[in-house]
């Protein structure tokens, strides 16, 4: 399945479209590249440090795909007269099963790419493919959360249709945070 799945999403006013595909190995570099902004592991945690690393990551990220509970992407931005651009961000649905009637969107920006509309239009992107490829299957709400001090978070979710829904009580140690959670229900 993960062979055949690239979605798009068009160019905003000042930034080119986006194309999602899954993540492969040569991503590497551009991968390590982008942990090491110090902004991104503080709100993802640890991240791959090496070639060798990122290598793994990209092996579980293809794991995930194989079981068909977690669709991780790249997201790239286009290019006119060339395949693909420069990484520009990640999006992941997890959390899907069969019959189970919500899963979880996560996301990331890499910092040169922050400002310019990537994370909202990724995330229409990866979530209406989500109802069309798992509805039918049950899938009615997909959730967004994230601490309750990422502000750009919170815009991200408002952007992306994503409704504030309730608060989550911090779970110390992995989340020592108050959190928010933004639903996004299919129509």
């Amino acid at each position: 399945m993960n062979d055949m799945v690239q979605l798009h999403a068009p160019a905003a006013a000042s930034a080119p479209a986006l194309l999602l595909r899954p993540w492969r190995t040569q991503d590497g570099a551009a991968l390590v590249e982008a942990y090491r902004d110090p902004d991104m592991r503080h709100w993802t945690g640890s991240g791959p440090e090496s070639e060798a690393q990122a290598a793994q990551w990209v092996r579980n990220q293809e794991q995930g795909w194989a079981a068909g509970d977690r669709f991780g992407l790249a997201v790239l931005e286009e290019q006119v007269g060339a395949p693909e651009g420069g990484l520009v961000g990640h999006v992941v649905l997890k959390g899907v099963e069969s019959g189970k009637p919500s899963a979880e969107v996560g996301y990331w920006t890499a910092a040169h790419a922050r400002g310019r509309g990537v994370a909202p239009r990724a995330l229409e992107a990866l979530t209406l493919w989500a109802f069309d490829t798992f509805g039918a299957d049950g899938l009615r709400r997909v959730e967004l959360v994230h601490q309750e001090d990422n502000t750009a978070s919170c815009r991200v979710a408002e952007k992306s249709g994503y409704a504030f829904e309730k608060l989550l009580p911090a779970w110390p140690p992995a989340y020592p945070r108050d959190g928010h959670v933004h639903v996004r229900r299919r129509r």
